[in-house]
């Protein structure tokens, strides 16, 4: 494994064995329902078990959430399949990520010809994700600091997605969506949350569809 100043990043071997437990993933998310292939294939490109803590790494191809330190997870695949779907991605579109989280998520973006701007609150994973996906050669900007402002300097943009529990929509990100643009987020505050996409039409006018019940690590103010 490869050792940084501040933390550990897992060997970054992507066997044949990863690859074929990464084709049976993407054939079960399928029969799950989701159907958009180039959400499929980018999945089917991210070595997930390298974003992984060690003591679950034998298990990164099933279908589930793990811890990944500071009280946060590495969503379930069939979660970040469901919000990618959702954001519909288009080549060079500009995403803002709330919640880089582990990086897995951006990973997939960056994997679908996405321009791909993310924000982390906890410092430790910030730069941990960073140096991590700097070792996998994944271009994309990744920023400290509170989600609840996105980051206005690099905007608006194409796409915006929440991969945090989100108890109200932030006036700044709705601000920073351009006109056309996506914006998907679980929403609500309880223990599930509502998969939300909202669509900001030409004209401004905000619409809102519901898509399923899903669990996530609430989104928090400021930076720690």
């Amino acid at each position: 494994m490869l050792k940084t100043k501040d933390f550990i990043i897992m060997d970054l071997i992507d066997s044949y064995q990863h690859k074929g437990l990464r084709n049976k993933l993407v054939q079960e998310l399928r029969a799950k329902g989701i159907h958009d292939d180039q959400v499929l294939s980018a999945i089917g490109r991210v070595p997930r078990h390298t974003f992984m803590e060690s003591g679950f790494i034998n298990f990164a191809y099933k279908d589930q959430a793990f811890p990944i330190g500071n009280g946060q997870t590495i969503s379930q695949p069939f979660t970040v399949a469901v919000q990618t779907q959702l954001l519909q991605v288009e080549k060079r579109q500009k995403i803002l990520e709330i919640g880089t989280g582990s990086g897995y998520q951006a990973a997939v973006l960056v994997e679908m010809g996405a321009k791909v701007f993310s924000i982390e609150r906890f410092r430790e994973l910030y730069l941990k994700s960073k140096a991590h996906l700097e070792s996998l050669n994944y271009s994309l900007h990744l920023f400290y600091g509170d989600g609840y402002q996105g980051k206005a300097t690099y905007g608006p943009y194409d796409r915006i997605l929440i991969t945090a529990a989100a108890p109200e929509i932030p006036i700044a990100l709705i601000e920073q969506l351009k006109p056309g643009g996506r914006m998907v987020l679980p929403y609500g505050s309880g223990d599930t949350q509502v998969m939300t996409l909202i669509e900001k039409t030409m004209d401004g006018e905000l619409l809102k569809s519901t898509h399923g019940a899903f669990a996530f690590v609430p989104m928090l103010k400021g930076t720690s």
